[in-house]
């Protein structure tokens, strides 16, 4: 079969189409033959050598996958016939023309659903589901600002907050995407490059501030995120575009505030925790997908790239003016 590949760390100009040997389903697997997967930011990373997969998971870039089931492995239940149409979470290897997942991981596509808006809908939608859910334990009324608004995780986590009956913020970095943010949903949004987000989320706020963050930038943030954030709030780090490093009085700011730090990240869970996820996600968010729910939720798909393009795909994430998710669709 036919994957996205790299021989050595560096810049995208090292990535291709190789051709490797075909993964057979293990117990408790499924073969799914894939149609189309998309970009994360984890890819860039790994691409650069900063984020290895973990141990047992494959090697090959891509975090989700939609296709249809291709095979079944020792010990799956009837969950699965060959030919449905399902969408997975991934460690690894959706960038390939197959690729074997936990049957627990998989989801159905809604009715009516492409293989390329599917494959937009795992990583990004589990992720904010799981941020604001498990992590974050979202109530209704409740503000939630969500930095990198128009990115695919920002898009999903506006329309799920929502459905949970709360208040979305977000900021973002041009005008064009601050539109399409409040198209989701957002109730408000600001740019970080041209205005102080903390101000604008203060006066927006009435001077309360928000119950939770959604960072995934990281240490530029933190001095504004906590002087936005009101008493007894949760901030959630899921990500560190702008680095690590904090130089400053953190600490005592965060706990005149009596507010909580959690961090988050998706891919290194256990096989029990994320199967937990999906189904919690199964059940309570994916209805929502369908054409006569309400409210309706929608997957936004920015570009498409075919899997031999996948250099492209990821200078256009690296040029960060993507407004949703970037696809791969995989050669038949």
């Amino acid at each position: 079969m036919f994957a996205a590949y790299f021989d050595c760390p560096g810049g995208p100009e090292n990535l291709y189409m190789k051709e490797v040997a075909k993964p057979d389903p293990g117990e408790g697997e499924v073969l799914v033959k894939v149609s189309a997967s998309a970009l994360n930011r984890a890819d860039l990373l790994q691409r650069r050598g900063k984020y290895p997969p973990p141990k047992g998971a494959s090697e090959i870039l891509g975090l989700e996958a939609a296709g249809r089931v291709a095979g079944l492995g020792p010990g799956c239940s009837s969950r699965w016939k060959i030919g449905d149409a399902v969408m997975a979470l991934l460690s690894g290897g959706g960038q390939a023309q197959y690729v074997t997942v936990p049957e627990g991981l998989l989801m159905p596509i809604p009715k009516d659903m492409t293989f390329i808006q599917a494959a937009a809908i795992p990583e990004a939608w589990l992720t904010a589901f799981q941020l604001l859910h498990f992590v974050g334990k979202v109530q209704e009324g409740e503000r939630v600002l969500i930095h990198a608004g128009a990115s695919g995780v920002g898009m999903a986590a506006i329309q799920l907050v929502r459905l949970a009956k709360a208040i979305p913020i977000v900021t973002a970095g041009t005008q064009e995407k601050l539109e399409a943010t409040a198209n989701a949903g957002a109730a408000a949004g600001f740019n970080y490059k041209s205005e102080d987000f903390s101000e604008k989320v203060l006066e927006f706020t009435q001077g309360s501030g928000v119950d939770i963050i959604l960072d995934c930038v990281g240490a530029s943030y933190w001095e504004k995120n906590l002087k936005c954030l009101r008493t007894d709030g949760r901030w959630i780090i899921y990500g560190l575009l702008s680095g690590g490093e904090v130089h400053g009085d953190l600490l005592a700011r965060l706990l005149s505030k009596r507010a909580s730090i959690h961090t988050s990240l998706l891919r290194s869970r256990d096989k029990e925790y994320k199967e937990r996820l999906v189904r919690a996600f199964t059940e309570q968010v994916l209805p929502h997908f369908s054409g006569e729910a309400s409210p309706r939720l929608l997957p936004l798909v920015d570009s498409v790239y075919p899997l031999h393009a996948i250099a492209e795909a990821h200078r256009a994430m690296e040029e960060n003016k993507n407004i949703g998710k970037i696809v791969i669709e995989i050669p038949v």
